[in-house]
């Protein structure tokens, strides 16, 4: 670690001690011109990558005391490209789960999709318009535990009807854990989706909303709502910024990293809110 005055997104030593294994692995493993030299922290270039995801400045805004940020992008794109990304995702998700007394492969998941505006440097090719929500964009494509966390997820332009991406991101779901036998989801999901997941050999069920006014938590479902929550707390995911689909993959995977890397020490996420001092009204 350098000298610097640390920032808010940095990860702790505990934090560090979780991923550290992966990373050190990673360069241990990497041969060819330049890979002797090693000059930059990786402790460091994940600083960098929390720092963007957290605050969702732009790569080359990144400040001076982080590595040159064409660096630290070409990191993000090496472990996008290599699963080194979706390793560290996966391997704190393992241990969330056994901290919350789960066994690693689940047995029940949700699905669900989000719809997010793009930014100007997104391909008109890459995005679309989702027509319920009049939202031009692209769409992202969950499926969780029912701890919330997640199990897989597909990123497609904001036209890809819910059940078209629901069959992808179930195939998937279907090679990666194959322990998952019922999933759950909204009414948005049609038969085609249930019928793609019984030939799977999972079980979807759609949780129909209530016919009471007003808001309800839906049952099993309202979990993948809070994920959503959880991405949306990373500026850099509250709008699609990312000009490759599989970049706003791995996005996730790292605002997904630092919650639940923050759970399992015992670490607070730093909140937007400015703390004013002021008691709350009881109006």
């Amino acid at each position: 670690m350098s000298a610097r005055r640390a920032y808010r997104s940095d990860v702790s030593d505990a934090r560090w001690a979780l991923i550290e294994p992966v990373f050190v692995a990673w360069r241990a493993a990497r041969s060819g011109p330049g890979a002797a030299a090693r000059v930059h922290d990786l402790r460091e270039i994940v600083n960098a990558i929390f720092y963007v995801n957290r605050t969702g400045i732009p790569w080359e805004y990144l400040p001076h005391d982080f590595p040159p940020f064409k660096t630290v992008y070409d990191y993000f794109a090496k472990w996008e490209a290599d699963g080194t990304t979706e390793q560290v995702h996966d391997l704190l998700r393992d241990r969330t789960r056994r901290a919350n007394a789960r066994t690693v492969e689940p047995s029940a998941a949700v699905v669900d999709a989000q719809s997010v505006k793009t930014s100007r440097n997104v391909a008109e090719t890459s995005q679309g318009i989702d027509a319920g929500k009049k939202i031009k964009g692209r769409k992202r494509h969950l499926i969780t535990d029912t701890l919330g966390l997640v199990l897989a997820v597909l990123v497609t332009a904001a036209s890809v009807h819910d059940s078209t991406g629901g069959k992808q991101v179930l195939t998937e779901l279907a090679t990666a854990h194959p322990s998952v036998t019922k999933v759950w989801a909204d009414g948005g999901y049609q038969t085609g989706v249930i019928q793609h997941g019984a030939r799977l050999g999972i079980d979807v069920e759609v949780v129909q909303r209530p016919k009471e006014k007003g808001f309800h938590p839906l049952p099993k479902r309202w979990v993948i709502e809070r994920t959503f929550g959880w991405l949306m707390q990373h500026r850099r995911l509250a709008r699609d910024y990312e000009a490759l689909p599989q970049r706003s993959r791995t996005m996730i995977h790292w605002a997904m990293a630092n919650k639940m890397s923050r759970e399992l020490t015992g670490e607070s996420a730093p909140t937007w809110r400015i703390e004013t001092g002021i008691p709350p009204t009881t109006a």
